[in-house]
């Protein structure tokens, strides 16, 4: 493997990142909460781009796997400028976001902030608003404890806590960006790929992010026996030739 590079920024903490040099267009993998650029779904991607000869990028937000930075401290807001910093750095021409739960959120802001530069999305098990969403679900009482403590209890399997503490200024700081309650004017080809047996993000999520695009040219494909990471052998091998049609539906129009 590489070694990993890094992206540096005036006042800013370092990202690190991997890139594959190719053609466009590029894609960029954005991972989830908490997951790093060295999960089995950016990894294979990658392998797959090297095969096709496509631009590859994968990289850790601030705060998050190899990046400088502290993950308490960072908002939403933080990620989606660290989306935008390695698109504009790191990248030439068209790109193919592919966003992982909490990426797949960031990539849609991404697509709003850069729509000259977006002309493809992937989601994995998307989740625009779901900050906003789990916390909004949450009993009168335990929101007013939230509150009074400042931290939110995310609930997660993949924490052996049980639980992510989730600052209630992250929450705040979140519903700026919130997408779900309003048409996005995002025009791309969109593929989302949810699981039914997602436990953390409801497969109705990809729905409503289907039902809010502008774009025609959306697809949700459910995996009946998917979880939330989506990463078994079927789920990495519908995920790669989903991308790949991406691609060569994309390729055709640059």
């Amino acid at each position: 493997m590489a070694c990993t590079q890094f992206l540096s920024r005036i006042q800013r903490p370092r990202l690190a990142y991997h890139q594959t040099p190719g053609r466009s267009p590029g894609v960029v993998f954005l991972p989830g909460f908490m997951s790093n650029m060295n999960g089995k779904k950016a990894l294979v991607l990658e392998e797959l781009c090297q095969f096709l000869g496509q631009a590859y990028v994968r990289f850790d937000y601030t705060g998050c796997g190899e990046s400088e930075g502290s993950v308490s401290e960072c908002l939403l807001g933080d990620w989606k400028n660290d989306v935008l910093c390695v698109l504009d750095k790191l990248t030439a021409g068209p790109q193919i976001l592919i966003g992982s739960s909490m990426g797949g959120w960031l990539m849609v802001l991404a697509a709003l902030a850069r729509p000259e530069r977006v002309t493809g999305l992937v989601g994995i098990a998307a989740a625009p608003d779901h900050f906003l969403t789990a916390f909004k679900n949450l009993p009168a009482e335990t929101k007013q404890e939230v509150e009074k403590t400042g931290i939110f209890k995310l609930p997660s399997i993949y924490s052996d806590t049980g639980f992510y503490p989730v600052k209630y200024d992250f929450i705040k700081e979140a519903e700026k960006h919130c997408v779900l309650n309003h048409p996005i004017p995002v025009d791309c080809p969109v593929q989302l790929i949810h699981g039914m047996e997602d436990e953390a993000v409801p497969w109705q999520t990809s729905l409503q992010l289907a039902q809010q695009l502008a774009s025609r040219d959306v697809d949700v494909i459910l995996r009946k026996t998917g979880d939330h990471r989506l990463s078994d052998q079927t789920d990495l091998e519908l995920l790669k030739a989903t991308v790949q049609v991406l691609i060569g539906k994309v390729a055709g129009k640059v």
